[in-house]
């Protein structure tokens, strides 16, 4: 089968689109006609490597997919041939205190398809059936494939760690990422009272607009901690959703009023910075981090997505055979929204 994969860690060079073999499935698991796959940034840090992460080479890329069931292990009663499924990304285990609890994503055992093992940028995937969740008809396979990594992550940061209540309001910092725009989008389904977006294009921050950010700040004409100050009346906001990390974390923290709360689930600039431990005990304020969300998180966003109430954002769909052209812009950070393979 066709599959965008990498022999060994390094640079977008060492990504090749070729031929590897059809992967095997076990008794409890399924094989995917993969129909669509979303790219992640995560999918160049796994490329560049870390220590600790140790591959089966070739790697498969592509931690997002959705498809249709080719077939099932001799377990499965769940699903069958031809079924139409979404595919949850995370990796969980009943085994330990964590998995036994529904908090999967805490697990002793968590892992991620396509950064710990085989992803979904081939034409198949062998998933665990316990990640299947069914598709109705009408849903498309690219907006699936686009909403899986990114909206869960937002939803559990946002409302299951959160805890987000209407009529508080949302400080979104980075308005054209996924994981960003599908928290836009959800701030303004749970009723946020008021939505600031900080963005480093007029193109990104309209897009933001579109979705439900109420104040834009472009931070490439204007100072973006002045300017939250000055639209909330130096209160500061609630939340501060904050995926940026070292470049921006000092402001996001000035950005929040007494009693405020930093999200994080990332930390594209860099992961170590200094804090002015005043500022937390002086304002009473908490920091929350998350990594990906339950299978509960998954379903409920999912449904979201199928019902029409929450959008994602596709950028552009190539076919796999440009994997790696699509992996290059990515690199380059020219992207409002999604990259998408359709396979």
């Amino acid at each position: 089968m066709k599959a965008i994969v990498f022999y060994e860690h390094g640079l977008l060079e060492n990504v090749q689109h070729t031929d590897v073999p059809e992967p095997e499935f076990g008794a409890d698991e399924v094989l995917v006609s993969v129909k669509a796959a979303a790219l992640n940034r995560l999918d160049l840090w796994v490329l560049a490597g870390w220590p600790g992460l140790n591959l089966k080479l070739p790697h498969i890329m592509g931690s997002d997919g959705a498809g249709v069931v080719a077939q099932v292990g001799s377990n499965v009663i769940e699903f069958n041939e031809g079924d139409r499924v979404a595919i949850n990304p995370s990796l969980g285990s009943d085994s330990d205190y964590f998995g036994r609890r529904g908090l999967d994503n805490m697990s002793d055992h968590f892992a991620i398809l396509g950064e710990h093992v085989d992803g979904f940028f081939a034409e198949y995937a062998a998933v665990p059936a316990r990640n299947l969740l069914k598709m109705p008809d009408h849903a498309s396979f690219e907006a699936a494939a686009a909403a899986s990594l990114v909206y869960v992550t937002a939803w559990h940061s946002l409302i299951t760690r959160g805890g987000l209540q209407a009529g508080e309001s949302v400080l979104v910092v980075g308005a054209g990422g996924g994981v960003n725009t599908a928290a836009i989008q959800i701030a303004k389904l749970a009723g946020a009272g008021r939505i600031y977006a900080v963005g480093s294009t007029d193109e990104k921050l309209a897009m933001a607009e579109s979705l439900g950010a109420d104040v834009l700040i472009n931070r490439k004409k204007e100072d973006w901690g002045k300017a939250i100050f000055k639209a909330t009346n130096r209160r500061g906001v609630d939340i501060v959703v904050d995926n940026v990390g070292a470049a921006t974390y000092h402001k996001s923290l000035r950005a929040l009023k007494k009693g405020g709360r930093l999200l994080t689930v990332g930390n594209t600039s860099g992961p170590k910075f200094e804090i002015d431990n005043r500022l937390l005990f002086g304002k009473h304020l908490s920091i929350i981090g998350s990594t990906m969300g339950t299978s509960a998180d998954y379903e409920t966003v999912m449904n979201l997505i199928f019902d029409g109430r929450l959008n994602p954002v596709i950028d552009t769909v190539y076919p796999l055979s440009e994997g790696v052209t699509a992996l290059k812009r990515l690199e380059a950070g020219d992207v409002a929204g999604k990259l998408v393979l359709k396979i």
